[in-house]
C-alpha cells in the first residue's frame, strides 16, 4: 500500500497488492476504517462499542489493517488499550489492471464495497421516519439517466468531487461545522448503462429524479 496526498488536498492509501485489497474486502474492516476516519482514533474496546463486535474481533480485523497500512497506532494510551487512527481519508484501488490476480481482488472489493453501501442506504430508509421532517425532506434517494461520453463522465466525477471538496475541512476540524450539521453519507456511483443493448433509453423508469 501507498499513502500519498492527491492534487486536491486529499490523503489516500493506495491499494495494489491483491493480499491487501482481500484483506479490506470485509465488512468489519471497512466499518473500523470508516469509523477510524470520522470518529479516531480509539482502542479496539472503544471499536467493539461503536461495533458491536467482540474487543478481540476488533484487536484482530485492527491489526490486519495495519499489517496492510490503512490503519496505525495513534500513540499514548495506558497499557494494553492502545488507540488506533486511519492512515489516510479515503481508499484507493485499480478500476482495471492487466494482472489478472489485481483484477480478480480489485473487483471482490469493489463487489464487497458495493454491499456495504447498500446495507447503509437500506438501514438509512428503515430509520428515516426518525429523522427530523426537514432531514427527512433533505436526504435523496433517486436517480439520473443522461447520455455522456467517457471524457464527459471524467468530467463530471471531478466536478462533483470539487463541489464536495467545499465542506471537507470540516471532518478534521469541528469547529467549522455551522450549528446543526450532521455527518452526512454521500454516495458517488457512475456507470455506463447494461440494461439496454446497443444504448437505447429504456422505456420507463420508476424512481425519483435527483
Amino acid at each position: 500500500m501507498t499513502s500519498h496526498r492527491n492534487d486536491a488536498g486529499r490523503t489516500e492509501a493506495h491499494l495494489s497488492d491483491p493480499r491487501a485489497l482481500r484483506a479490506y474486502a470485509h465488512p468489519t474492516r471497512m466499518t473500523l476504517v470508516g469509523l477510524l476516519r470520522t470518529e479516531g482514533p480509539f482502542t479496539a474496546t472503544r471499536a467493539a462499542e461503536l461495533t458491536g463486535e467482540s474487543v478481540a474481533s476488533c484487536s484482530y480485523h485492527l491489526r490486519m489493517l495495519a499489517k496492510y497500512g490503512l490503519v496505525e497506532q495513534a500513540g499514548g494510551g495506558q497499557g494494553r488499550e492502545k488507540p488506533w487512527r486511519a492512515t489516510a481519508a479515503y481508499t484507493v484501488w485499480p478500476d482495471s489492471s492487466d494482472d489478472a490476480d489485481v483484477a480478480a481482488a480489485s473487483a471482490a472489493l469493489s463487489t464487497a464495497v458495493a454491499e456495504h453501501y447498500f446495507e447503509r442506504v437500506m438501514q438509512a430508509i428503515e430509520t428515516r421516519h426518525t429523522l427530523p421532517r426537514a432531514w427527512q425532506e433533505a436526504e435523496q434517494f433517486g436517480d439520473s439517466l443522461v447520455y455522456l461520453t467517457a471524457d464527459e463522465l471524467t468530467e463530471l466525477r471531478e466536478q462533483m468531487w470539487e463541489l464536495l471538496s467545499r465542506f471537507e475541512a470540516r471532518n478534521a476540524d469541528p469547529a467549522l461545522r455551522p450549528e446543526g450539521a450532521r455527518l452526512v453519507e454521500v454516495l458517488r456511483i457512475a456507470f455506463a448503462s447494461r440494461r439496454v443493448p446497443g444504448g437505447a433509453a429504456p422505456s420507463d423508469d420508476a424512481g425519483d429524479r435527483a
